[in-house]
């Protein structure tokens, strides 16, 4: 109890017990006593719980198959609907699950949960609806009886309990014995102990254990560490404040929603920019490699460009056209008077194909032998005369 704040509909008007206090119910049409609700409440320092008139609910059991409670939500209603005296459709539902395919429902009208609703709509975070039985303290084996006014409240199992007129109490409780499962004991809460011995069957009355008190006596004695049987389901269930929270947060989110959108307005345009500025260096890029190759196709100019490089620099494994022509131009410019007219290299096979001009046939031949001493393998496969001069076609590659 001391962590609960339990509010009660008394007399048609709401009441709460706040932990501590007196036993007397503080009213909440006082401005002063709902404000302190409200702080203990949003400030967790109170769990709150309504306590659903007794009258207003039945509670009972029911024993389901495997199968039925995989849709007990949706065919609750209807497994019901034959011990009920008015439609299902005007009740609510709630349910909770025992041990082994038993369960323990809760049946009010939905009138009586609007009516509720509306009376506490102005206490937020309300999310544990109780019914009165289901409060009082309980242990295996026990009957708690709480007698206030001319009315009783009656819990005789975990889940098990009702109220009723104090007149029709000895009835009920005659009825509710179940044989070979009598109480171990009666806790009866109340103000006068021979009247209120009185109400209970004769033969039970010597496990009767009376204690003076009243609603709030027996809330100190209650372990609300598990609730026994939430009426909030369904489409009754607690669901986020989001109508609060927009209008506490709208301004925010006005703010914010503009400066979203001014970010991607400015990441559209830089976009822009960037792709403009991409498209000119793809350009220049193409332009580039064209001057140095004119024809082909142009997929990457960079690895392009990067294997022409390698192709004309060489490698361990080639001589490359840098290598040719430096030890072709030794042989060359050992021998004056000859001069190359052109050249053609070929990086597949890793040779050129050169015309040279010298002298006499003579030079020609030095200069192939000069070309072979390099370690190259030059082959002559045309020679003619041009004018004073020769003019020879030499192939000239890697010796293999």
């Amino acid at each position: 109890m001391q962590n609960i704040a339990l509010i009660r509909l008394l007399q048609g008007k709401l009441a709460w017990y706040p932990p501590g206090a007196s036993e007397e119910p503080q009213w909440l049409e006082d401005l002063a006593v709902a404000e302190k609700l409200r702080a203990a409440v949003s400030q967790r320092r109170l769990l709150p719980c309504f306590a659903v008139p007794g009258e207003d609910v039945r509670l009972a059991r029911l024993t389901v198959t495997a199968d039925e409670k995989k849709h007990v939500g949706k065919s609750l209603p209807f497994m019901l609907e034959e011990e009920v005296a008015v439609d299902i459709e005007e009740l609510h539902f709630a349910s909770r699950t025992l041990a082994g395919n038993t369960l323990a429902v809760a049946i009010t009208t939905r009138q009586h949960m609007d009516e509720w609703r509306e009376r506490l709509e102005t206490f937020t975070g309300i999310n544990q609806w109780v019914s009165e039985p289901l409060l009082l303290p309980w242990q295996a084996g026990d009957w708690s009886l709480l007698l206030e006014g001319g009315r009783a409240v009656v819990r005789t199992g975990e889940v098990d309990g009702f109220c009723i007129e104090r007149e029709m109490l000895p009835s009920l409780l005659a009825a509710a014995r179940v044989p070979d499962d009598e109480p171990e004991a009666i806790i009866i809460y109340g103000e006068e102990q021979s009247a209120d011995t009185a109400m209970v069957p004769e033969d039970l009355r010597d496990r009767v254990q009376w204690r003076r008190g009243n609603f709030y006596s027996a809330l100190l004695l209650s372990d609300f560490a598990e609730v026994p049987l939430n009426l909030l389901q369904g489409e009754y269930a607690p669901r986020l404040p989001l109508r609060r929270w927009w209008q506490q947060w709208r301004a925010v989110a006005a703010v914010f929603a503009v400066a979203f959108g001014l970010q991607l307005v400015t990441t559209y345009v830089d976009y822009l920019s960037l792709k403009r500025e991409n498209l000119a260096l793809r350009a220049a890029v193409e332009q580039s490699y064209r001057q140095a190759f004119p024809r082909g196709a142009v997929v990457d100019a960079e690895k392009q460009l990067q294997r022409q490089l390698d192709a004309l620099r060489g490698s361990v494994q080639t001589g490359g056209f840098v290598s040719l022509m430096n030890r072709v131009g030794a042989a060359i410019e050992g021998n004056p008077g000859t001069r190359i007219a052109s050249i053609n290299y070929s990086d597949r096979a890793d040779e050129m194909r050169m015309n040279i001009v010298a002298t006499d046939y003579e030079a020609v031949e030095q200069v192939r032998a000069a070309i072979n001493g390099a370690g190259l393998q030059a082959v002559m496969e045309s020679s003619s005369a041009q004018g004073d001069r020769v003019r020879a076609r030499l192939r000239v590659g890697e010796r293999s």
